[in-house]
């Protein structure tokens, strides 16, 4: 450590007949000097073929390390007919649309089961709409009839009107 008490060493200048450089001062804390510098490296040149890169490889086949690309499964149509059938269910076609949704699903479900294709998801949600729409349509439906129900039971108890 360097302070008023304890100043830097300076370096001695280089005597005539010298012609090493003076070393450079030693870092603080440390009382020694810098290590001379390194020889150069030889300078190696590039190599005289082109090299592939990691992952590359020959036009129209797959790179190392992943697996062949397979075709695409194709999406079972029965389940997007499921699906556009149960939402016109619920506007267009009220109950048929929905029960035909709804049988439509649970038939599209067994098929993408068994050959592999792709919709299981769209079969599903044609079942679940399918379903609900046909529960929803089924409640409207007892609901009026008990209100008619309901009208002509107070008309008649309401007592007899003649006209006169």
């Amino acid at each position: 450590m360097t302070d008023a008490t304890n100043p830097a060493p300076q370096p001695t200048p280089p005597s005539s007949g010298d012609t090493t450089p003076p070393a450079p001062p030693a870092a603080p804390g440390y009382g020694g000097s810098y290590p001379p510098p390194a020889a150069p490296q030889p300078q190696y040149s590039a190599p005289q073929y082109p090299a592939s890169g990691y992952g590359q490889a020959p036009y129209g086949q797959a790179p190392y390390g992943y697996a062949p690309a397979s075709p695409a499964r194709p999406t079972n149509v029965l389940a997007i007919v499921s699906l556009i059938a149960s939402i016109a269910g619920l506007s267009f076609v009220p109950v048929l649309g929905s029960i035909a949704g709804a049988i439509m699903g649970h038939i599209s479900l067994r098929q993408v089961k068994t050959s592999g294709e792709n919709g299981r998801g769209l079969a599903l949600a044609g079942t679940i709409v399918g379903w609900v729409g046909t529960g929803m349509w089924v409640l409207l439906i007892v609901f009026w009839v008990i209100w008619v129900v309901f009208i002509i039971g107070l008309a008649a108890s309401s007592g007899s009107t003649t006209f006169s």
